[in-house]
């Protein structure tokens, strides 16, 4: 039998370092506390003390730093500065050694967790978890880390639950909170309610008028730079998306809409638009409204008339203004010359070479668009009395929305009837046997009968609503022919935007206004 002789180990299988050397170990603390509260911070500050103390009161190591965070979640290590520092000299050799308090204080992550202690483990860099007393170098170390830390990972996971559960308690019962900081025209009042800024909500109010004036968000947004109004953020630029934003939320006339969006896993904290997957909550008349209703729904009705169209964010009034006589599509800016001293903006159809047969309607210079749009106020003018006289009949007419009103009263009335009906029914199949074919056969019944009256609800309000739009215009449209009392000299863009539906180019040189009380009246090229 062979003679074996075993030949002890020299050196640490982690380091590498010689067992019978006498180095002091390069030992640096991680101290973290989650929240900013002042409470915390005590427990902070006193962390940072214990840990620069502990370690130094050992001899075999060697103080590096207290590694902290101060208000950071643990759940993700991507945010946490001081601890991918740590991490990141740890890995230069900087750090032989981490102390810290416990796998929950390291994080909260499961996968997070393993993976740095075992890229710190490959570099010979132990951690030391005290609570636990787990030394990741030892044989069950891993074994440990693994069970420690998806119990702190769950534990993580009850406590996001319960903030949610919060917050969707909250807004089913109407509350209202907002990130005020980036929110133009509220703040936070002292009954913890929503307050009107009132320098704020002229910002406010100016967007609103603008856009109703023709200006596209793109012009509003280079206008408020221009005059250096900060933005909701206090920045100087403004952007287009920032001014659609504002157009399009509805707490600015006293609503609020709840869980616009969501958080998708406490782990990734990852947050995305609400498109049904969880409940959305309305509160209707929840704070003081810096709009008024009427006027923010005439905003979405006019927004939504500008994307049919295809108006992009062109600062000028004849977008979406001008139709081709050809093929009904809308003549878009085109700039010939650019880099010369002929530089000239044109506009032609857009479709003008998409089709199969190219549209004759010829190109038309700005300057000339104004002259034809005077010509065609001068002829408009002629009529002014009568037409004034007009505008008010229709106007009475569109206002008139009392048999819609009656109508829409009884539609809700009998929606509520077969509500209770089909309720029930549901409580008389639960109580009683009864024949199924026969339930079900009444059961669909009721519910059509209840999506038609849905259907026509709905039509009723989308009628009254257009009514009210036009009703708006046609008031637009008075007004601006009453100011008026003798022809303007020079072009007026938000004239132009208030008087004129659109202008329809033909290919014979015919260029026919149709105004906003429907008048039409041809010009020549």
């Amino acid at each position: 039998m062979a003679n074996v002789t075993v030949i002890p180990a020299t050196r640490n299988i982690h380091t590498g370092i010689r067992k019978d050397a006498v180095t002091k170990r390069k030992t640096a603390g991680y101290a973290r506390v989650s929240t900013d509260s002042e409470e915390q911070l005590t427990s902070y500050e006193a962390q940072v003390d214990y840990y620069t103390r502990y370690i130094q009161s050992r001899p075999e190591w060697e103080f590096v730093k207290v590694y902290t965070d101060e208000g950071i979640s643990a759940t993700d290590t991507r945010h946490r500065d001081g601890f991918n520092e740590m991490i990141k000299d740890a890995l230069d050799g900087k750090i032989d050694l981490i102390v810290t308090k416990s796998v929950s204080r390291f994080a909260r992550n499961t996968v997070d967790s393993l993976s740095t202690v075992r890229k710190l483990k490959e570099r010979g860099v132990e951690v030391y978890f005290q609570k636990e007393n787990i030394f990741t170098f030892d044989s069950k170390g891993e074994l440990l880390i693994t069970i420690m830390s998806s119990l702190a990972q769950e534990e993580s996971r009850s406590i996001s639950e319960n903030v949610t559960w919060g917050k969707r308690k909250r807004f089913a019962d109407g509350k209202v909170s907002l990130a005020y900081s980036t929110f133009l025209g509220y703040k936070k009042g002292e009954d913890g309610q929503m307050e009107i800024v009132p320098e704020e909500a002229e910002t406010v109010r100016l967007i609103y008028r603008m856009f109703m004036q023709g200006k596209t968000p793109y012009a509003i947004a280079k206008y408020l730079t221009e005059q250096e109004i900060p933005t909701p953020t206090g920045k100087s630029g403004w952007r287009h998306r920032t001014v659609e934003n504002i157009l399009t939320n509805e707490k600015y006339k006293g609503d609020a809409r709840l869980q616009k969006c969501y958080t998708v896993d406490f782990l990734s904290k990852k947050r995305k638009a609400n498109e049904g997957e969880v409940p959305q909550y309305y509160v209707e008349g929840s704070h003081d409204a810096i709009i008024s209703p009427s006027e923010w729904q005439l905003v979405q009705l006019e927004m939504e008339r500008r994307r049919a169209a295809g108006r992009s964010n062109c600062c000028s009034p004849f977008s979406a203004k001008l139709k081709c006589g050809d093929c009904g599509a809308y003549f878009g800016s085109k700039v010939w010359h650019s880099n010369s001293k002929y530089k000239r903006t044109v506009w032609q159809c857009n479709a003008k070479f998409k089709g199969e047969h190219k549209c004759t309607t010829p190109h038309l210079y700005e300057q000339r668009i104004q002259e034809l749009f005077l010509e065609a106020l001068s002829s408009l003018m002629e009529n002014r009395d009568s037409l004034i006289d007009d505008c008010r009949a229709v106007m009475h007419v569109l206002g008139d929305c009392e048999a819609i009103n009656r109508e829409m009263e009884e539609v809700r009335s009998e929606m509520e009837v077969t509500t209770g009906l089909i309720q029930k029914l549901i409580d008389e199949n639960a109580t009683r046997k009864m024949d199924q074919n026969d339930y079900r056969k009444r059961y669909d019944g009721y519910v059509s009968r209840y999506a038609a009256l849905e259907s026509r609800m709905n039509g009723l309000e989308k009628e009254r609503k257009e009514r009210e739009f036009k009703y708006d215009i046609f008031s637009g449209f008075l007004f601006e022919l009453g100011e008026i009392h003798e022809l303007p000299l020079a072009f007026d863009d938000r004239l132009f935007y208030q008087l004129v539906d659109y202008a329809t180019v033909y290919s014979d040189g015919r260029v026919v206004f149709t105004f906003r009380n429907g008048t039409e009246i041809t010009t020549e090229m």
